[in-house]
């Protein structure tokens, strides 16, 4: 058994899956204001009686590959905790930490790999999470800070990406959670909104394809056109304009790639 933990802003997945990588369980649990409340909870949590081969765990921010540490946490107010470290003492398995928009590349790359080498996997949930991945492997370098570190024009002034069109964002500015918008003038501005940042990231990164998970990319088929309609309005001859799609597992990305990168780091059978 292998088991994936998916650290959101709003929400706590635990999963456990078979050597297959089939999830068999999964639990959702909201995440906790204090560090040491998310350790209780995983303690007190159904999957602790368990021989698993390896954990997964898929955390925002900014994470140290070195020691499994995270410095920051996205927007929650966890800071400078080792992860990686815990969850060991806890499972007692060997652990491997990622960052948990790369976790999601991560499995969305593998699932088109037989079509595109270039992905750009990009996550609207609390906050907005991207990553690249080229011939299924994690660009490390970039994108643990996500829409965070993306400045887009708001007047005289800037605004990051994330603050700007995120779930978070959407409900303040709409009024509204994404799985309750329904009206295509309020999706056109989403859209709008959301290729603002969105073209940046195909420019630097040269995507062959741009997943959309999270709760947000759960709706990716209610504004698909509006956004493609959008970023065509930036078409260069300089830069070619990717396949957009939603995420094959949006749900579950995290916990899937959870799954792949502690096989693969751990080469279990």
């Amino acid at each position: 058994m292998y088991l994936g933990i998916d650290i959101g802003g709003s929400k706590v997945l635990l999963a456990k899956l078979n050597n297959a990588g089939v999830i068999v369980s999964k639990t959702k649990l909201k995440t906790p204001d204090q560090y040491e409340d998310f350790l209780k909870l995983v303690k007190e949590s159904e999957y602790l009686n368990e021989d698993y081969l390896a954990a997964g765990i898929g955390a925002p921010g900014e994470i140290n590959r070195n020691d499994g540490s995270v410095r920051e946490f996205g927007n929650l107010k966890w800071k400078n905790v080792k992860l990686s470290e815990d969850i060991e003492r806890i499972f007692n398995c060997p652990v491997v930490i990622e960052n948990d928009a790369k976790m999601a590349a991560l499995s969305e790359a593998m699932m088109v790999k037989d079509r595109f080498k270039r992905v750009l996997y990009v996550t609207i949930s609390t906050g907005i999470g991207y990553a690249f991945i080229n011939e299924c492997s994690i660009d490390t370098l970039s994108g643990d800070a996500g829409g965070k570190n993306l400045l887009i024009p708001k007047g005289d002034d800037y605004i990051t990406w994330e603050d700007y069109i995120s779930g978070k964002a959407i409900v303040k500015r709409f009024g509204k959670m994404a799985k309750d918008i329904e009206d295509q003038k309020t999706w056109k501005k989403i859209s709008q909104d959301l290729s603002k940042g969105l073209i940046e990231l195909i420019a630097i990164f040269e995507p062959e394809v741009v997943v959309f998970g999270g709760s947000v990319g759960n709706y990716f088929e209610r504004y698909k056109e509006f956004l493609e309609e959008s970023i065509k309005s930036y078409q260069i001859p300089m830069v070619k304009l990717p396949v957009l799609k939603k995420a094959e597992r949006p749900e579950e990305a995290v916990i899937y790639g959870c799954y792949d990168l502690a096989r693969a780091t751990f080469k279990t059978s």
